[in-house]
């Protein structure tokens, strides 16, 4: 069986940063691409940055460009997101997710594997 387990996830000023992890772990799988969704209270789970395992190609949602940076390690099967310059509206449970049998990046239904989801609270 296959997880994903986030961490990184905390309460930070705007402005500040934080840096979120999902590590793989249990039965090895062949990834297509990995990414990170985000669920503020009272709206839909959105997009936020993809990377395509094998090319290292990324994806960004158009709010977090130039602020968020995904990336990867394979040797760790883990996939990181660096997040800068934070604001109120960032804040959401931030969950990992990966595609396995997936085309596209930036839709939610491209992804068979989940995580739990970590919080990420930023304060004005």
């Amino acid at each position: 069986q296959v997880q994903l387990v986030e961490s990184g996830g905390g309460l930070v000023q705007a402005g500040g940063s934080l840096r979120l992890s999902c590590a793989a772990s249990g039965r090895t799988f062949s990834t297509y691409a990995m990414g990170w969704f985000r669920q503020a209270p009272g709206k839909e789970r959105e997009f936020v940055a993809a990377i395509r395992w094998s090319f290292g190609t990324t994806y960004y949602a158009d709010s977090v460009k130039g602020r968020f940076t995904i990336s990867r390690n394979n040797t760790k099967n883990t996939v990181y997101l660096e997040m800068n310059s934070l604001k109120p509206e960032d804040t959401a449970v931030y969950f990992c997710a990966a595609s396995r049998f997936g085309v596209g990046v930036r839709d939610s239904s491209e992804y068979d594997i989940w995580g739990q989801g970590t919080q990420v609270t930023v304060s004005s």
